[in-house]
């Protein structure tokens, strides 16, 4: 019971932190540049992002874990450019989605009983799968490969517009792709919270030797952590195809750490126990509100990672600070 409320204390402290610093920096680039205010801003965090949201969810699973998945980018851009290689083969479209999807799965669950079963360390476990992934990007083609996919075209292209009133800052508009991050995003926030599975993925970052002695299946809800991990990143691939009709093996080098960014802002502690899949997302919209104030200000692309690495610390000794908070009222009681 302690840990639980101790689960959400940290949660909640680190979500309301995360929302608070969103609205003021929202609010900060209202005030200081023209056109910012508007719901097009808003829409188009989703519309640059999702890909990038849909890799942070997953690779939450596994930091709740207390684990660590840094073979995300590698999927991603191996999902790209082996989706695209297939279709300019002539295979369908959805034929290709399931493959893919499965190849990510197929991956993930690999990582995870490695870890689990040899007792390996996750960063060097996928560390060689970021490897891997790479490098059969490569194997599969050294040059960018255009998508031309009729249904690709159609998710890249379509789109439904917002009206809320007769001003421009009042209209945006948002892909069809911003649904299945949607999707995602309700599915995974249900399973974390109101199942087993999601009781026995927090269970298993706070102690793992505690949820054996409860009599969970530690290594089912590892190897699905990691599953799920590369399942999204999988996912994340396809919509970042959708957003950019192409497929390159050298796209989204250090990615990785966007999305461990995000879910660390969004509340994530890195020793497992604590997280939220809705933190992650507001978390990766922050990373999308310091990109959009660079790009307004004319500055360096590079002053968004400066800029991203002092808030990433920042969180860091936030959470460490709540911690020992909960740990002393806990000794108290």
């Amino acid at each position: 019971m302690e840990k639980t409320k101790k689960k959400i204390q940290i949660n909640n402290v680190s979500l309301l932190i995360t929302v608070i610093l969103f609205v003021l920096m929202f609010a900060f680039g209202s005030v200081k540049y023209d056109n910012f205010f508007s719901i097009s801003t808003l829409l188009n965090l989703f519309n640059d992002n999702a890909y990038l949201m849909i890799a942070g969810i997953g690779v939450t699973f596994v930091l709740i874990t207390g684990g660590i998945d840094i073979s995300i980018s590698s999927t991603v851009a191996f999902t790209g450019v082996f989706s695209a290689f297939l279709l300019q083969k002539g295979a369908p479209s959805f034929v290709v989605i399931v493959i893919v999807l499965l190849i990510g799965i197929a991956l993930g669950a690999t990582q995870g009983a490695l870890i689990h079963y040899f007792k390996l360390q996750p960063f060097i476990v996928t560390l060689a799968g970021q490897f891997l992934m790479r490098g059969l990007c490569v194997v599969v083609s050294e040059a960018s490969i255009p998508i031309s996919d009729p249904f690709f075209k159609s998710m890249a292209l379509g789109k439904v517009a917002i009206k809320l009133g007769e001003e421009k800052a009042l209209n945006g508009k948002i892909y069809y792709y911003v649904f299945i991050l949607a999707a995602v995003l309700i599915v995974s926030a249900y399973v974390l919270n109101h199942t087993r599975f999601g009781r026995s993925v927090y269970a298993l970052g706070g102690s793992e030797s505690s949820a054996e002695l409860m009599g969970l299946n530690v290594a089912r809800t590892k190897i699905c952590a990691y599953a799920i991990s590369s399942f999204c990143a999988a996912l994340g691939g396809i919509v970042f195809s959708f957003y950019t009709l192409a497929g390159y093996g050298l796209q989204n080098m250090g990615m990785e750490l966007d999305a461990l960014s995000s879910a660390v802002i969004g509340g994530t502690l890195l020793t497992g126990g604590v997280g939220t899949v809705v933190g992650t997302t507001i978390g990766a919209m922050i990373q999308g509100i310091i990109q959009t104030i660079v790009t307004y200000q004319n500055l360096n692309t590079w002053w968004t990672k400066v800029t991203i690495a002092a808030l990433l610390c920042f969180f860091i000794v936030i959470q460490r600070m709540i911690a020992i908070r909960a740990e002393k009222m806990k000794g108290k009681g």
